[in-house]
C-alpha cells in the first residue's frame, strides 16, 4: 500500500490560471452530481473562530476536508484527503497558499462570466493577505487598464500599491475614500474583514459587478444590504452557507429562490445580462472548490515525487477487558 503524503506550501504546483480551470470542471461536476458539498461548521468565540468544510467527488472516489482556526496571531488550514472506497489517508496538504488559490480562482470564475467584456478598470478595497491574488485573478480574466486601490491604513494602501505594480505590472491609483474609489469602476472587489458596511447602495456605477469575499461570518459586513435590490444576478458558491453565513443576505431576509449558485451559473455558460445594472458574487468558501485543487495538487505530488511520506495510520484494537 502507498503511504500518505504529507504536501507543504513548498510543494505547491499550480498556478492561478490552472485554478480557474479546475474550479470550472469542479462546478460542472457539481452540477451533475459528481461533486457533493458539506456544508460549513462553523465556531465562534471572542477572538476567533473555527471552520470545516468538505467535499466528496463520486467519479473519482475521492474525500476531503479543509479545516482551521482563525485566531488573532494567525492560522494554520490544512486539508485532509481520503479514499472514498477503502477511508485509507492519502495526504494532508497545507493549505493557507491553496486557500488562496482558490479564492481568488472563484473570484476570478465568476467575475469572467458577469463582469463586462470590455471592463478594463477594476476598484479593490482591501490591501490585506488575499487582495493581490484577488487582483491577479481579475487581470487573467479582463484585460486591465488600471486598478484602483482603497485601505484606510495610508502606509499599507501605498505599499499594496507598489506591489501591485511591481508584481503584475498594471498601473494603480489609490484612493482614501471608497465612493471615489468605485466611481465608474466596471468591476469592483471586496476583501476586508470589516464588521459594518463602507460600501453603500449607491456608490457602484450602473453595469458593474462586484466580487464581496471578505466577510465570511455573521459577524461582519462589507456592503449595505438594500445594494442587493439593484442585482439582476445575485451569484454565491454556497447558497446554503450564504444565507446561514453571510450577514448582509441575513439582513437583506433573502431566500434561496434569489440566489445563483456558481456551479448553476456555469452549467448553464450564463453571461452578464444586457440590462444589468448591478451583478454581485458573495462567496463563503466551499468544500467542492477547496478538493478540485487539492486533488489535482496530489495527482502532481505523486507524479513528481513531492510531498513527505507520512507513516500509514495502523491503530491498534482497543482492549475492554477488566484489570
Amino acid at each position: 500500500m502507498t503511504a500518505p503524503i504529507w504536501i507543504g506550501e513548498k510543494d505547491l504546483a499550480l498556478d492561478l490560471g490552472q485554478a480557474i480551470a479546475l474550479l470550472r470542471k469542479a462546478m460542472l461536476r457539481q452540477a451533475k452530481g459528481n461533486a457533493k458539498n458539506m456544508e460549513k461548521t462553523h465556531l465562534a468565540w471572542d477572538g476567533g473562530n473555527m471552520h470545516a468544510i468538505g467535499a466528496a467527488f463520486t467519479d473519482t472516489a475521492l474525500l476531503g476536508v479543509k479545516t482551521w482556526a482563525h485566531t488573532p496571531k494567525g492560522a494554520t488550514p490544512l486539508e485532509i484527503l481520503w479514499d472514498a472506497e477503502t477511508g485509507k489517508l492519502l495526504a494532508i496538504i497545507e493549505a493557507f497558499a491553496m486557500g488562496q488559490l482558490r479564492t481568488a480562482g472563484i473570484a476570478g470564475l465568476v467575475t469572467d462570466m458577469l463582469a463586462a467584456k470590455d471592463a478594463d478598470l477594476l476598484a479593490i478595497c482591501g490591501t490585506g493577505k488575499q487582495s493581490l491574488a484577488q487582483v491577479a485573478a481579475v487581470s487573467l480574466v479582463r484585460k486591465l487598464r488600471v486598478v484602483r486601490v482603497y485601505g484606510r491604513n495610508a502606509e499599507r494602501r501605498e505599499a499594496f500599491a507598489r506591489r501591485v505594480q511591481t508584481e503584475l505590472n498594471l498601473k494603480t491609483e489609490t484612493f482614501d475614500d471608497v465612493a471615489k474609489t468605485v466611481a465608474s469602476a466596471p468591476i469592483v472587489t471586496l476583501v476586508t474583514r470589516a464588521k459594518e458596511p463602507f460600501l453603500t447602495a449607491d456608490m457602484p456605477a450602473r453595469g458593474a459587478h462586484i466580487n464581496a469575499m471578505g466577510a465570511i461570518t455573521p459577524e461582519r459586513m462589507e456592503f449595505a444590504p438594500a445594494l442587493l435590490s439593484r442585482c439582476a444576478i445575485i451569484a454565491t458558491d454556497s447558497i446554503e452557507q450564504a444565507l446561514a453565513l453571510g450577514s448582509e443576505f441575513i439582513a437583506a431576509k433573502l431566500t434561496p429562490a434569489s440566489l445563483k449558485a456558481v456551479s448553476e451559473l456555469v452549467a448553464a455558460d450564463t453571461t452578464r445580462p444586457a440590462s444589468a445594472d448591478l451583478t454581485l458574487f458573495k462567496s463563503l468558501g466551499t468544500g467542492t472548490a477547496d478538493l478540485a485543487l487539492a486533488e489535482e495538487l496530489y495527482r502532481l505530488a505523486r507524479e513528481k515525487g513531492l510531498g513527505r511520506e507520512l507513516p500509514t495510520p495502523a491503530p491498534a484494537p482497543l482492549s475492554f477487558r477488566a484489570n
